[in-house]
């Protein structure tokens, strides 16, 4: 999934043995494989960005979860595909 964002001109690195963080100006998202072919997607984004960065996964066919958070860990919407 990391490889997918790096070919959309973000950033990314491994931040353990499985997981990878991406980043671009607007997002930084924590990579996460939860079950295989499943990976959840989480971190920080610019809430008004939340359907551009839902549509990247889901236009490619990937399976994914993504949670969007408050600064104080309150979850404010979520998405699977």
């Amino acid at each position: 999934m990391a490889q997918h964002f790096v070919r959309a001109g973000w950033s990314s690195r491994s931040s353990s043995w499985h997981n990878y963080e991406v980043e671009t100006d607007w997002c930084q998202l924590e990579v996460v494989p939860i079950e295989d072919p499943n990976v959840l997607l989480n971190g920080v984004v610019d809430p008004q960005r939340f359907d551009e960065l839902d549509s990247e996964p889901r236009r490619l066919g990937l399976r994914y979860s993504l949670e969007l958070y408050e600064g104080d860990g309150t979850l404010v919407r979520e998405s699977q595909a």
